[in-house]
């Protein structure tokens, strides 16, 4: 009886979930609160705890997966994914549709005009309505099964709606949007790693990570627009496949145009190009297919497209200019990035004279060299990129551009660190990477001191006034030496050291992403601050304990272990101390001694008497370290009422179990 009725309500969860899932992320129509929603998930998420044999595939919970994958198993496509054929300009549209007259003399037959999506292909299949595989495009003929990776997309069903067919396997593309690409880059230079050239090329790197965890990270999003193999369903007409993928709570194309002539079509194409600031999609084209499907078998294939759709591909604004220098830039981490200065020139509405050239292995491999016309293109519409180099118009003289045999910056020695394309200064103190650390320690995303810019930064390591973040909190006592700075007056020294002060006070997350760890950038920096009380106990934190929080996986664990081990940061650290420096995440009560000072704490199941945050910070002030999961490591679980799986394995590994009325009593003494 009890099942029965944890079935029933798990089941009228997941319907009300899917609901608000799909006019979120779909339909951009919320109908509920954040806050709202997430108490039905939590809810949810506790009855499978307290009931796993009732949880399913389908679940909402379920998105993202545990472990990592050891590799993609690949799987044949049911239905071939074959490419489309190309064309760029008007007359090869119109021999397409000459040809398909001459093909179908005696046929009637429209065309439907969508949108080029520049992204990953993929197939979805659904049996019954249950998402059970996902696969890449790969050859055509078989792909990648990705199906771990594909869930954690929020926008895609993993129940369809309404009445399914037995089997429906639909195809699209996975893309990241342009504002989210923009976002990820921006948290991977923050966290000193480098970004991603384009949003096509993101895209299909995330979807080959091997950890889905890292995967519901990224910003993807997917749209639908196609069928391959099918059982219990037709579509008569490509029009009504279209409104079936969205009846059935799919993402399909923003727009698209029904069309009868080559006229019709030539305008679609025009007003398609129109719209594409628009789309949330990066869009390089239009794809044209007949409407009718019955024709389809009729018109056939070639070896390698088929004869009732072709690709339409708008020409990408390319502009030619000359690369006057190579310069290269050390970031805060040291990295090496070589950067094309060019002669500025307009593209796609903006001037352009500098262009990111990657890396060395990326530069040699396009043969880029010092006075060489070139072939610049906005990546994605957004990063400049040099496309080419035009050899014709090569000096005699141009040669390959040598890998520094020093840092540029400092004279120190280079470093390739194994499985990694970047070279890096290793010099711990690198003008060049003092600059780029401090810029990025007062940056507003960090300690937010908007008095100092990149040109006083500059000024201040130059007049060796400055190396490092901390002796920012010892220039009150060198306003002398301040006001003798260019363009530094009372009222400015006033307002920096004003800002300086300001920044003591700080949220704790702010200091530790201005820190600069390797990897660790703000949302990063706001998990670590939600796990620990102050920085001294994050610092006493080992490898296995950071990899309980969620979202910090075992690379990111060795490098702030390893930022905390050196001894050049643990000095930094102490005199940022001394400085008054917020180093933790509010005011914190002297900690008691107690029977769990020093002890790793888990808490689990429902406290009545408490909130979870309540009882984490009186343990916390016990000097109880509170992690999220259960390992060897823990000494002590805290189980509430219906506590789960976190129980049987503390069980399991033999660890002392309290109830929560053993911890209130220790809390009354």
């Amino acid at each position: 009886m009890a099942d029965s009725i944890f079935s029933a309500r798990m089941d009228q969860l997941r319907k009300e979930l899917e609901e608000h899932n799909h006019r979120y992320y779909v339909l951009a129509q919320p109908s509920i609160s954040d806050r709202e929603y997430d108490a039905l998930l939590e809810e949810l998420t506790q009855l499978e705890l307290e009931n796993p044999e009732l949880v399913r595939s389908d679940s909402p919970t379920q998105r993202v997966g545990g472990a990592p994958l050891e590799g993609f198993e690949t799987v044949a496509h049911r239905v071939p994914m074959i490419s489309l054929a190309n064309s760029y300009n008007l007359e090869d549209l119109q021999a397409f549709v000459d040809r398909l007259h001459k093909l179908l003399p005696a046929e009637q037959f429209g065309y439907i005009l969508e949108p080029k999506v520049d992204g990953v292909a993929l197939s979805l299949r659904y049996e019954n309505g249950i998402l059970t595989q996902a696969l890449s495009r790969g050859d055509g003929r078989s792909g990648d099964d990705i199906t771990a990776n594909i869930r954690t997309i929020e926008s895609i069903p993993l129940r369809l709606r309404g009445d399914a067919p037995p089997v429906l396997e639909v195809r699209g593309e996975v893309y990241m949007p342009a504002e989210g690409f923009r976002r990820l880059n921006r948290e991977r230079e923050e966290s000193g790693q480098p970004p991603f050239a384009n949003p096509r090329n993101s895209a299909a790197g995330s979807l080959k990570l091997l950890d889905p965890r890292q995967v519901a990270k990224r910003p993807l999003d997917a749209v639908f627009y196609a069928v391959g193999d099918l059982e219990g369903i037709e579509f008569n007409t490509h029009s009504e496949l279209l409104a079936a993928l969205g009846d059935f709570g799919l993402r399909r194309p923003p727009k698209h145009w029904s069309c009868e002539n080559f006229a019709e079509l030539e305008q679609a194409l025009n007003e398609n190009l129109e719209a594409k600031g628009t789309y949330p999609f990066e869009m390089d084209g239009a794809v044209i297919k007949v409407n009718q499907r019955n024709l389809y078998e009729e018109l056939g294939s070639t070896a390698k497209s088929p004869r009732w759709a072709m690709a339409f591909k708008y020409e990408a604004e390319q502009v030619e200019t000359l690369l006057r220098d190579i310069t290269i830039q050390v970031g805060r981490t040291g990295v090496l990035t070589p950067v094309a200065e060019l002669q500025p020139v307009l593209v796609a509405g903006t001037t352009v004279s500098r262009a990111t050239l990657h890396n060395w292995e990326e530069m040699h491999r396009k043969d880029i060299r010092i006075g060489d016309r070139v072939i610049i293109e906005k990546a994605g519409e957004i990063i400049p990129a040099v496309v080419r180099v035009v050899p014709e118009h090569r000096p005699a003289d141009a040669q390959p551009f040598p890998l520094p045999e020093s840092c540029p910056a400092c004279g120190g020695p280079v470093e390739q660190r194994e499985g990694e394309v970047a070279w890096r200064c290793s010099n711990p103190v690198c003008p060049a990477k003092s600059q780029s650390w401090i810029k990025h320690y007062v940056s507003r995303r960090a300690m937010d001191i908007d008095s100092l810019g990149e040109e006083l930064i500059k000024q201040l390591l130059e007049a060796e006034l400055i190396q490092d973040p901390a002796d920012l909190y010892e220039l009150a006592g060198r306003r002398a030496s301040l006001l003798g700075l260019e363009r530094m007056g009372a009222k400015s020294v006033d307002n920096l050291i004003k800002g300086i002060e300001e920044s003591r006070e700080r949220d704790f997350w702010r200091l530790l992403h201005g820190l600069g760890i390797p990897q660790v950038g703000e949302k990063t920096a706001q998990l670590l601050e939600e796990a620990y009380a102050d920085l001294d106990q994050l610092m006493q934190a080992g490898e296995e304990e950071l990899q309980s929080i969620d979202g910090i996986g075992p690379n990111m664990a060795a490098d702030i272990v390893s930022f905390f081990a050196l001894p050049d940061k643990q000095l930094l650290i102490q005199r940022l101390r001394e400085a008054g420096v917020n180093f933790s995440r509010g005011e914190q009560e002297e900690i008691q001694e107690s029977a769990l000072t020093g002890k790793a704490v888990v808490l689990t199941g429902t406290l009545t008497q408490m909130t979870r945050n309540e009882a984490k910070d009186a343990l916390t002030k016990l000097g109880a370290k509170v992690t999220g999961s259960v390992s060897s490591k823990t000494d002590l679980l805290i189980a509430g009422e219906s506590a789960g799986s976190k129980l049987a394995k503390a069980e399991k590994l033999g660890i002392e179990i309290w109830d929560e009325a053993a911890l209130l009593r220790l809390l009354e003494s």
